[in-house]
């Protein structure tokens, strides 16, 4: 693969990941609550969703799912009232140490799949995805060599900033605490999660 051709890629798909989407604000809302170490599972699961939706636009199945409007508008619908659901009783809910700890227990099985919702059910990555990943394909080269190189760069990509994202929330929620200002916290998750859910809902 041309090397400059990977470099416009790498440059394109950081900007997008980098942006504050749906996956991003996530990723910092659990890390200010639950630590980095806990969101990694979330962040396993958002690398499954996005990998699944790369995979798919390689070989051009999701052409085909994005014309079933009514499937991922279902979807959407569901996950926003979810979010908004999570951000009203974070909003509302007291700080109370203890109850951060007990966050922190939620299951690693839990966190994987509220990522790979999260990703799996964003218009804006099937869009994004559909979109960028055929024209960097050159039909002379070997396919299968060109879409693991293609893939690989997703996932570390996306991995770097979510782990970005998730340490700012962990430096944030110190912040924060450090201050006694520790009721601030459960207010920061629960806008960050309406935040997450207008973004959910806007694409």
């Amino acid at each position: 693969m041309d090397f400059s051709w990977l470099l416009v890629f790498m440059l394109t798909f950081f900007l997008m990941s980098v942006s504050p989407g749906i996956c991003m604000l996530l990723a910092m809302s659990l890390g200010a609550n639950i630590g980095v170490r806990r969101t990694l599972w979330m962040m396993l699961g958002v690398l499954v969703g996005i990998a699944s939706i790369a995979t798919l636009a390689l070989i051009g199945i999701a052409n085909l799912l994005s014309r079933h409007e009514w499937l991922m508008l279902t979807v959407k619908y569901l996950g926003a009232a979810y979010l908004i659901y999570l951000g009203v009783k974070s909003w509302r809910t007291p700080y109370r140490a203890s109850e951060v700890e007990a966050k922190a227990q939620s299951s690693a099985g839990a966190l994987a799949l509220s990522g790979f919702s999260a990703a799996i059910s964003n218009p804006k990555a099937w869009a994004f995805l559909i979109t960028l990943l055929p024209p960097f394909i050159r039909p002379e080269q070997p396919m299968m060599f060109q879409s693991l190189v293609l893939l690989t760069l997703v996932v570390v990509i996306e991995f770097s900033c979510l782990l970005l994202y998730a340490y700012g929330g962990r430096q944030l929620s110190a912040f924060l605490l450090q201050r006694g200002r520790g009721e601030w916290l459960n207010r920061l998750s629960g806008a960050l999660l309406f935040l997450v859910a207008a973004l959910w809902l806007s694409f």
